[in-house]
């Protein structure tokens, strides 16, 4: 059995946070408010994983009301979605994401990226696609308000080859 789920975030960029994409530091002026480190990617990516498992979505498993996540790295989330994954049964297929901001320019940082989202999903590189777009100037992410975040994950049942 093949399941499907598709996950998208966004936050506002401010002044005096570090902009983390996924799990990468990239210089940049501004970075994402949030209750988590901020990183729109993997929490795009942890909704879809979420939401191709019928688990619902981040919000629910993670929630900014609790403090100790205050702060927390995305990377440690995923890991933990990976698990509620793995606890139905489910392996990740694949994972393909578009990151939508105008400014810095992400291609750079997206090998470093699919590295660090393969590695924590437990799976190859190749099995990780990441692209990025801009707005032409339009909507929030197009003034450099923000930056948002598209994800779909692609999930299997685990079969016992014994």
């Amino acid at each position: 059995m093949m399941r499907v789920g598709h996950g998208y975030d966004a936050h506002r960029l401010v002044a005096g946070r570090r902009l983390v994409l996924g799990g990468v530091t990239i210089p940049h002026e501004r970075g994402l408010l949030a209750h988590s480190d901020g990183d729109a990617l993997i929490h795009a990516v942890c909704d879809a994983l979420l939401g191709a498992a019928g688990l619902g979505d981040i919000g629910r498993h993670f929630p900014e009301s609790q403090s100790a996540l205050s702060g927390i790295d995305s990377r440690i989330l995923l890991r933990r979605t990976l698990g509620l994954i793995d606890a139905l049964g489910f392996q990740v297929a694949n994972v393909d994401a578009t990151v939508v901001a105008q400014e810095p320019k992400l291609a750079p940082y997206f090998a470093a990226m699919r590295e660090n989202l393969a590695a924590d999903l437990r799976i190859d590189p190749g099995q990780v696609n990441l692209k990025g777009t801009t707005t032409e100037g339009m909507g929030f992410a197009g003034r450099e308000e923000g930056i948002a975040a598209h994800a779909v994950a692609l999930l299997g049942r685990v079969t016992n080859t014994e």
